[in-house]
Order: structure tokens, then sequence, then C-alpha cells
């Protein structure tokens, strides 16, 4: 049985890249605390001493995989809810592993701290920008507008990372979700849309 050679930061990273491995393979109802284990290298108790259960892991890497998205929408320095959509669709390509487990609330403790703050901050930045942009339909709702944008770039995200959009590269996906943006959403300022180019 190998032995728990890493030290407490470590042992958490492994586990956690070990986590993203086997989603990446088989998706997270695959999940095995006993096979985490074997591809860290740890001992079978490791993963379930550091986080408890595989809904301890699956916590772990949703408030991850939100850090690290709620950071990619605040690089987006234009406020575009396009920009902000490519940004949204880029990490789901790059993070499909994370992406896989943040919108499976049932997966997880959503409640923990850990997740709720990063995902308030996801949320922030796309309702805001939503909410700036305005739509090109009269009288829709804040909430329809949140909502739709949502629904638009988180689509997109799905939908690139199955292989169901038919596209040469990344930048081709973000050009299909910056045209699906405009469509949808006047840029704040009068900036002009892509289509207005």
């Amino acid at each position: 049985m190998p032995a728990d050679r890493y030290h407490h930061g470590a042992l958490r990273r492994a586990v956690l890249d070990a986590a993203v491995e086997a989603i990446s393979e088989s998706g997270p109802s695959a999940l095995s605390l006993r096979d985490l284990a074997r591809r860290a290298g740890v001992s079978h108790a490791g993963p379930a001493h550091h986080f408890g259960s595989k809904e301890g892991v699956f916590t772990a890497l949703a408030a991850e995989g939100f850090t690290m998205l709620a950071e990619e929408l605040e690089t987006v320095s234009s406020g575009s809810m396009a920009e902000l959509g490519v940004a949204y669709v880029r990490f789901g390509l790059q993070h499909r592993a994370h992406f896989e487990v943040m919108f499976r609330p049932e997966l997880y403790d959503a409640e923990d701290p850990s997740v709720a703050e990063p995902r308030e901050r996801t949320w922030s930045s796309l309702s805001g920008s939503a909410r700036v942009a305005t739509t090109y339909a009269d009288q829709v709702s804040s909430e329809v507008t949140e909502l739709g944008a949502w629904a638009l770039v988180h689509g997109f995200a799905m939908l690139a990372a199955s292989g169901a959009i038919e596209a040469d590269s990344p930048d081709e996906v973000a050009a299909l979700v910056r045209g699906a943006a405009s469509m949808m959403f006047r840029e704040p300022n009068g900036a002009a849309s892509p289509r207005e180019h």
C-alpha cells in the first residue's frame, strides 16, 4: 500500500488533480475515493481523511472551478457581454472536469462558503454585464435578461465541449459566441457590436 508521502497541501492538490483526470476520462458519476487514492499514489484512506467523502472532493472542485471562472470573467476589462461570453466558453473548454461538477449542485455542498462566494462573483459578472448591455427585445425583465445571457453562454460552452458545434478552432467558437451575443444584446455606451463592424 502506498504511503501518504505528501504534506497536507500537496496531498490536497494531488487528489484534486487525480479527480480532474478521472472526471475527464469517465465523468463525475464514476469517481471513487479508492480510484483517486490509486491515481494520486497515496493510501486508500488519504482522500477520505482529507476530504471526508466524494461530496467533499466535488465541493473542493466546484469551489476551485468557480474561483477560476470568476477571476477569468473579472479580467474582461470591456465588460462586454460578448467578451464575457467568450471567456465563459473558453473556461468551459479548458476546464471541462471542473465545469462538469460546478453546475451539478447535487454532487457537492452548494452552501459551502468556498463555493458560494466565487459562484456569486461569477453570477455578478454575468448578470451585471447583461443588465448594462440590455436586450434588443422590448419589455424584457432583468431576470429574463440575466438568465438569457447565462443560458446563451452556458449553452455554447456545453455544445462546444460535447463537439456538437462544428468549429475548427477555439477562435471559430469565439466568433460564434460573439455573433450570437450581438443578436441579443446591445453593447453599453453605444459601442459597436460585432455585427456592426
